[in-house]
């Protein structure tokens, strides 16, 4: 029993060395000797909290190379996948969408009073490159995410929501859309919250659906818009280089 206390407190220190930083990710633990003189404890009691670390995901034992450190759960659960904004738009319909039909029975006056405020900064602020109404947005969204009272489909929305504010490529992808569409995300946005004041789940579903929809269609534009810029680029240099060669004939 005192054996068994002996490699568990082991364990947790060691786990309090990773969590500290001191044994960082992919780095290899000190060999068994120089624990077992570090925590004044016999190799075999260093084998077994090894073992035990193994079996919790914090570290890789690889036979005859050592005992490395894994990706801690935490950073694993933070890390972000690498998305297209398209994809991420497609996953924010189906989402918000239900979201939004699952709050319209149940979503309380204070919330709608703060979705009308909500829609009252994003119409004074928003010039399409304003801080004030990106924040109002992403609050907007996120009040009839919460309003729903579902707390996986809340957790779904606002993992969501980092990866369109914290992928680069999405958030510029937003950036050149936003600029120019503030008239018609102010009339989407509007459609929502009616739908929802007026308890129409079905309605608040569509009101939603027809916001991202129209967001995926500006970012086709965006894109074919971008390629036919940098098509038309290529020609000039090809172009250029072709007159050139021909000039030196």
């Amino acid at each position: 029993m005192a054996d068994r206390r002996l490699f568990q407190d082991i364990v947790e220190q060691i786990v309090g060395l990773i969590d500290e930083g001191a044994y960082p990710p992919g780095s290899r633990l000190p060999g068994e000797r120089e624990l077992a003189e570090k925590f004044g404890v016999s190799r075999v009691t260093i084998r077994e909290a090894e073992i035990a670390l193994q079996a919790m995901g914090r570290v890789k034992i690889k036979t005859g190379a050592g005992v490395y450190i894994t990706e801690s759960e935490r950073a694993r659960d933070a890390a972000l996948p690498n998305v297209s904004a398209f994809e991420l738009t497609e996953a924010r319909s189906l989402f918000e969408a239900e979201a939004a039909a699952i709050a319209a029975p149940i979503i309380p006056e204070d919330s709608l009073a703060r979705l009308d405020e909500l829609l009252r900064v994003m119409a004074e602020e928003d010039d399409g490159d304003s801080d004030r109404s990106g924040a109002a947005d992403r609050e907007f969204h996120l009040t009839i995410a919460s309003a729903s009272g579902n707390k996986a489909i809340i957790h779904v929305i606002e993992t969501l929501w980092r990866m369109r504010d914290e992928l680069p490529q999405v958030r510029a992808t937003h950036e050149a859309v936003c600029s120019h569409d503030a008239e018609a995300r102010a009339e989407e946005h509007g459609a929502i919250v009616r739908a929802l004041r007026n308890r129409d789940a079905q309605g608040a579903r569509l009101a939603m659906r027809r916001h991202f929809n129209r967001l995926l269609e500006a970012m086709l534009d965006a894109t074919e818009e971008r390629e036919l810029i940098e098509l038309r680029r290529k020609s000039a240099e090809s172009r250029a280089r072709f007159l050139l060669s021909v000039n030196l004939q």
